[in-house]
């Protein structure tokens, strides 16, 4: 009997996992600038093609700002958009407690994040939050030009570690974001919290 092949990488989603945020804090302050309310901005912006297509790279920063400000008949610059779009950001306990995870791993595997995330969003967290320097590989669907859950960015990313996709460990906080991880062999488990974390690692026999 084939014996199962060990873990060498752990990949972490980014948004819910590591940072925390939450895309009604931008849709009350746009509001302010349209004749939307916080719900029809957050469903027409937030979850929208467009934004989709920000997060694969597929436009620029300015267009998507143009193509929002359409969408919305806002009377806002670009200047004042982009702070308001970054600052949905924050740090919890258990963000704090998942990077500890990552640390500790990081000197016996592989540690990567992989995250759905727009240009400008990226590089705000670059710039306020310290989470990126404890992974060995950053991964973004801004820099790969897919957004999960397409298998091909998690294929990219198999092929970027340099493993079989056996051989990685991917938490998720998005349910659908695991079944299509799971589709290609990646060992995946919905993130809930980092005691369910640890136990779903050392269930694969990663060692704490």
């Amino acid at each position: 009997m084939r014996k199962p092949s060990q873990v060498k990488a752990v990949l972490f989603d980014l948004g819910n996992v590591l940072v925390d945020f939450d895309h009604t804090i931008a849709a009350k302050r746009i509001s302010c600038f349209c004749d939307k309310t916080p719900k029809e901005i957050f469903d027409l912006f937030f979850a929208s093609q467009i934004t989709t297509k920000f997060e694969a790279g597929k436009i620029s920063s300015l267009d998507f700002f143009k193509e929002v400000k359409k969408s919305l008949n806002a009377n806002i610059s670009y200047e004042s958009f982009v702070p308001i779009w970054n600052e949905i950001f924050f740090l919890s306990l258990k963000n704090r407690q998942v990077y500890s995870l990552a640390n500790k791993l990081r000197d016996n595997y592989l540690v990567a994040l992989l995250s759905n995330i727009n240009v400008l969003h990226y590089e705000y967290l670059k710039s306020k939050f310290p989470v990126f320097n404890v992974f060995h590989n950053v991964f973004t669907s801004c820099e790969l030009g897919f957004v999960k859950p397409d298998e091909e960015i998690y294929r990219k990313v198999i092929k970027e570690l340099g493993v079989g996709a056996e051989d990685i460990f991917y938490t998720d906080d998005r349910i659908e974001l695991i079944e299509s991880a799971k589709k290609i062999g990646l060992r995946s488990f919905v993130f809930k919290d980092v005691f369910q974390l640890r136990a779903d690692l050392e269930s694969q026999g990663v060692s704490i």
